[in-house]
């Protein structure tokens, strides 16, 4: 239950952060790869494909196609 939270609270920040940074890619990116660490990986999955939607020619998009991939073989 603690830890779930704690990924909440983490992500909530992220999130707010993402706002007040120039560079929400980033931040994007970070706030997946926590997630994914977390094994939400519906969340993960769903931070990427965003990610992608969002800022498609970023290097942070690159990343999150291959995760992706790698997520779903």
């Amino acid at each position: 239950m603690m830890t779930r939270w704690l990924s909440t609270m983490y992500l909530a920040g992220s999130l707010l952060l993402a706002g007040c940074s120039g560079d929400k890619a980033k931040e994007l990116l970070e706030t997946a790869q926590f997630e994914e660490r977390q094994m939400n990986l519906p969340h993960a999955k769903q931070l990427y494909e965003d990610l992608i939607r969002l800022y498609p020619s970023s290097k942070e998009a690159e990343t999150a196609r291959a995760r992706l991939a790698a997520l779903n073989r």
